[in-house]
């Protein structure tokens, strides 16, 4: 969990003024963390750094437009591959398990080979994690506070999954794994329907896994905003597929249309003007490499198959709280982010994001000073 440090009232005065203008703190000092209140994630698919930020006119309004207007990650790490242990991560901390990371083709539960250890891993292997596994979306209700996975097209075709909670029947196979024409929604990039402490609870996993159709109404106060909102796009506009399933454009032009149209909703809304932080990243890169000391599950296999991790893949963090073209060489991984996110809502970070040493989002990203940062982006 993160810590708040209290500083004198001259100091305080002084990191607010950084938000918005550079400067420095006297040595030593450290602004307090930010009050975030919003997190807004979105995760896109299959892109190593070098190929969106490195190569900024893949995707202009992501790499060039939206780096811009925040703070640019350069060296934030996928933790593992395919796609669905990447997810798992971004909400519980579990590391990589065989079936995990390979999708999951059935949907079958998750079988422990032993019990929680002191990292808060569960070793075993599967796919559908036991009741007694947390994710932060359990221990943000548990604090009386709330949340929503958006997923586009999850329902288009209800002969493939319902609109809500959509996910195939335990012991199946899931007829999700590829887009159709009329349904892009992939059970795969939705990590909530993969605990039981969630799904078993039909009312409640309807009433916060939805449509994303159900984002700019929910966006239209901050009482109606989720504390936390996680989005993902269809197998066509998070850039899985380079020809999209109805004949569409794919890859990186896809994610820059998406991004285009819900990113400024996003801006727009009173909850991120408010105390918002958007994160884009991507779920991993092409390679395996890792980061901040990520471990394998006890017995279990290397997180990136061939390697530890899942590559470089960087990340762009919008908020009123980061000065405008911060960046930051510092390194970072799904679980830091999760650390992250827990400690703005003041909750113990589940499995690897709680362990020892595992730094959060730091003054390098959002008072846009630090030895990471470099001269903004003009």
């Amino acid at each position: 969990m993160t810590t708040s440090i209290r500083i004198a009232a001259p100091l305080r005065l002084l990191a607010l003024a950084c938000l918005t203008a550079a400067c420095s703190l006297p040595a030593g000092a450290s602004a307090a963390a930010p009050r975030i209140g919003h997190v807004f994630l979105i995760v896109l698919e299959n892109q190593p750094f070098h190929a969106t930020f490195g190569r900024p006119s893949a995707a202009p309004y992501l790499a060039r437009v939206l780096a811009r207007k925040g703070a640019l990650l350069t060296q934030y790490y996928g933790i593992g591959h395919y796609s669905l242990d990447n997810y798992i991560a971004m909400i519980s901390g579990q590391a990589p398990n065989p079936d995990t990371q390979q999708d999951c083709p059935i949907f079958r539960d998750f079988i422990a080979s032993g019990g929680v250890g002191a990292d808060g891993q569960l070793p075993g292997q599967g796919c559908v994690y036991p009741a007694s596994v947390p994710t932060i979306v359990d221990r943000l209700e548990a604090k009386g506070l709330s949340w929503k996975g958006y997923m586009e097209d999850m329902g288009r075709d209800p002969r493939r999954e319902a609109s809500t909670c959509g996910h195939a029947p335990l012991g199946a196979e899931d007829k999700t794994e590829h887009a159709t024409a009329d349904d892009q929604y992939a059970a795969k990039h939705d990590p909530f329907v993969y605990f039981h402490s969630i799904i078993d609870d039909a009312p409640r996993c309807g009433a916060h896994v939805v449509n994303l159709g159900a984002l700019p109404e929910d966006l239209a106060s901050v009482a109606t905003t989720p504390n936390f909102a996680f989005i993902t796009p269809n197998l066509c506009h998070d850039g899985h597929d380079a020809i999209c399933a109805n004949g569409a454009r794919g890859g990186l032009p896809a994610v820059d249309e998406f991004l285009k149209i819900w990113v400024p909703r996003i801006l727009a809304s009173p909850a991120f003007r408010k105390d918002g932080l958007v994160v884009i990243t991507f779920d991993e890169g092409l390679t395996a490499a890792a980061c901040c000391g990520e471990k394998a599950l006890p017995n279990g296999p290397a997180p990136g198959q061939t390697g530890p991790g899942g590559g470089r893949v960087g990340a762009v963090l919008l908020s009123p709280f980061i000065r405008a073209g911060t960046v930051s060489h510092a390194e970072y991984n799904h679980y830091s982010l999760l650390r992250s996110i827990a400690g703005y809502f003041g909750l113990e970070a589940p499995g690897m994001a709680g362990v020892d040493g595992l730094k959060p989002f730091g003054d390098d990203v959002f008072a846009g000073r630090g030895r990471n940062r470099t001269a903004p982006a003009r």
